[in-house]
């Protein structure tokens, strides 16, 4: 069979990486602000920068306020991922944790869903903009890197 005949069928989203909204887990009023077939950017396509009013450091500014940890003297990973919308609003929030070799492990449920609670609070996030000023929605993270049962620092 030669490569001109053969169907290209993918068992993934439209780009790698993409999330699907799970009535499950997601909030049905986020929307993502873009007809379907557009795709949501990236956090470093578009304008550069940590799009965040007041940057990083007020996020871990009101993460040592909110003092969150564990009992539990536990070292490791969690990244939390989700979308800001045109509207800089966020949802379909999805997490995983690792332990500090970067294998798959759970840490502390508790702690994970703090740290959960925590993203879906900052409200903060300003929109992507391209094409003279258009605004659109894009894929962002946040990684808490955990130690001894803190958060140290907060990635990216």
């Amino acid at each position: 069979m030669s490569c001109q005949t053969e169907k290209n069928v993918s068992k993934y989203p439209s780009t790698v990486g993409d999330i699907e909204f799970d009535s499950k887990l997601d909030d049905a009023d986020f929307k993502k602000c873009i007809p379907e077939k557009m795709v949501t950017l990236q956090y470093y396509q578009g304008n550069p920068g940590f799009n965040y009013r007041g940057e990083k450091i007020a996020i871990e500014e009101k993460l040592k306020r909110e003092n969150i940890f564990s009992k539990k003297d536990i070292n490791g990973y969690f990244t939390v991922r989700f979308i800001v919308n045109c509207d800089g609003k966020t949802g379909l929030f999805r997490g995983q944790h690792m332990d500090s070799d970067f294998k798959e492990k759970n840490l502390d449920q508790d702690l994970e869903n703090k740290l959960l609670r925590f993203t879906k609070s900052l409200d903060g996030w300003i929109p992507k903009e391209i094409k003279g000023g258009v605004k659109i929605g894009y894929y962002q993270y946040l990684t808490y890197k955990i130690e001894n049962g803190k958060v140290s620092e907060v990635l990216p």
